[in-house]
């Protein structure tokens, strides 16, 4: 029976290895998405089917049999859905939502969700920063005023009709892939810590 035991200590090693080269090529492709989405807006669809493919790939060789639907499905589910009321409100751009689905792939629907909450706080901070940059301090207040108006108006009893803000009156979107990024790489580094 001691002769079995040394093959297991080394599958262990070998499923914490391959489990290693899961997180360092998500971290890559995360990555490049945050470059992608920082220079052209956009996180391309091929970076998504490719990430999605190869997390199906390492995990149909890297673990149990039950792997490929309780870690790639269940967190390609919970990444998609996690995200997708914010696109449905028009506060997040389809490229990230999927991004979020790539990342819960690779990592799971728990992982997910701790990125999902990760990056949401980092992508308020980074919108922060980019208010302060741009200077648009006073165009959120009045877009605020506006949006908010008519609904303190309607809970007061006035009956009103809402008043949809016009599309040039954004004060613009953030590149959140930057922020799926960073909290990617936050939670798999925190951990191994």
């Amino acid at each position: 029976m001691q002769a079995f035991q040394p093959l297991s200590g080394l599958e262990s090693l070998q499923e914490t290895i391959m489990l290693n080269a899961i997180e360092v090529i998500l971290i890559c492709l995360v990555a490049q998405a945050a470059l992608t989405d920082l220079a052209m807006r956009k996180i391309p669809n091929v970076l998504i089917l490719s990430g999605l493919l190869l997390a199906l790939i390492l995990h149909l060789l890297s673990g149990p049999p039950w792997a490929p639907l309780s870690h790639w499905l269940a967190g390609t589910m919970a990444g998609f859905f996690l995200f997708l009321p914010l696109y449905l409100l028009r506060g997040m751009a389809a490229g990230d939502v999927k991004l979020m689905a790539m990342v819960g792939a690779f990592l799971g629907p728990w992982a997910a969700l701790q990125i999902a909450v990760v990056s949401s706080l980092m992508g308020g901070v980074i919108a922060l920063l980019m208010l302060l940059v741009t200077g648009r301090w006073r165009q959120i207040w009045r877009n605020l005023v506006q949006i908010c108006q008519p609904l303190l108006l309607r809970l007061s009893g006035v009956p009103l009709l809402p008043v949809p803000l016009e599309p040039a009156a954004s004060v613009g979107g953030i590149p959140y892939g930057v922020a799926i990024a960073c909290g990617t790489v936050s939670v798999v580094v925190l951990n191994h810590c």
